[in-house]
């Protein structure tokens, strides 16, 4: 395998904080999650929530993050401020919605200057709860238009939408694969793209391997967040824990289609207070093994030969064979 980039999320790094910093007063720091994350053997890159992890200058924040032996792969837009709760790139008011749109484009200049090309867009407040509240037509209209010209703001940054079928609104706006390749296409800029979070994958009651392989034919996989679940919920569990053979039909598949990108681990040891040296370090362990079982299913012509006679008994044997070997 070519050198690979293993990414993870920041606000892991506050689980079991008190243990860790015994004299802790209150939640740690940035630079506190930056350096403790710099302690994982195996990391290779950070994700920065934008605006909420920038508690200090640029230079600063990617002064530390060099110390740390890291570097940023992407920001990651968020829009946590209250007069969001209803939506930001669809909110009723137009000043409200200029003023999402503003911040999104400073989000993607901040990354720029930490040497980062990836935006994703988790719009999570843009979608509805009630029958009769929302016009649908108008409020699609309005998350396409502001997508598209976040994306044309910066046609040299990758700007990639990722779904998720509700939380915190009871029905997203861009809530599953289709959904998301039709706004794509409908904003026509080059530079956007999907981002895949398997546990939403899951929860939007889709297999993963169909969804990235229905990307690669109409977009471009321009990220992916790696971690599992039970399907009835963002559960953010370690990689492949529920779902292992789901998740290395995923990752075969995404080789198949020539995914370049950062392997980023969206999970959440602090859910249950999990220690997240070792839980990332579990989570780059489990992903590495599995791309190199990948690596014996490519090209395998028995396999290929059983997929295109949708031969699931001899397809079955051979991955068994490969994934269950003693």
């Amino acid at each position: 395998m070519s050198e690979l980039k293993f990414a993870t999320r920041l606000n892991s790094f506050a689980s079991g904080a008190h243990q860790y910093w015994p004299d802790l007063q209150g939640k740690p720091s940035v630079l506190q999650m930056i350096a403790r994350a710099g302690k994982v053997k195996g990391l290779t890159h950070l994700d920065l929530n934008f605006p909420q992890h920038i508690t200090q200058a640029i230079p600063v924040m990617r002064r530390a993050i060099e110390d740390a032996g890291l570097a940023v792969n992407g920001m990651q837009m968020r829009w946590d401020a209250p007069q969001f709760k209803i939506g930001a790139f669809t909110h009723p008011d137009a000043a409200i919605r200029r003023e999402a749109i503003e911040l999104t484009k400073r989000g993607i200049d901040a990354g720029r200057e930490f040497g980062a090309s990836l935006m994703t867009l988790w719009m999570g407040q843009d979608g509805f709860d009630y029958c009769f509240q929302a016009d649908y037509k108008k409020m699609w209209e309005d998350a396409v238009s502001a997508v598209r010209e976040v994306a044309d703001y910066a046609p040299d940054i990758d700007v990639s939408i990722e779904y998720k079928p509700n939380e915190p609104r009871a029905y997203s706006i861009f809530p599953n694969v289709t959904t998301c390749l039709l706004a794509v296409e409908e904003a026509g800029s080059p530079n956007l793209g999907i981002t895949l979070d398997f546990a939403h994958v899951l929860f939007a009651n889709e297999i993963p391997a169909y969804a990235a392989a229905m990307v690669a034919r109409r977009s471009r996989l321009l990220g992916l967040d790696l971690n599992d679940g039970w399907g009835k919920r963002d559960d953010g569990l370690m990689a492949g824990s529920v779902n292992p053979r789901a998740t290395l039909e995923f990752l075969w598949q995404m080789q198949r289609d020539g995914y370049q990108g950062a392997y980023y681990f969206d999970t959440f040891p602090d859910a249950s207070g999990l220690d997240p040296i070792r839980e990332a370090e579990t989570n780059i362990a489990t992903v590495t093994r599995l791309l190199k079982l990948c690596e014996q299913l490519h090209d395998n012509a028995a396999l290929l030969d059983a997929i295109s006679r949708q031969d699931a008994v001899t397809s079955q044997q051979i991955v068994n064979d490969i994934m269950l070997a003693r």
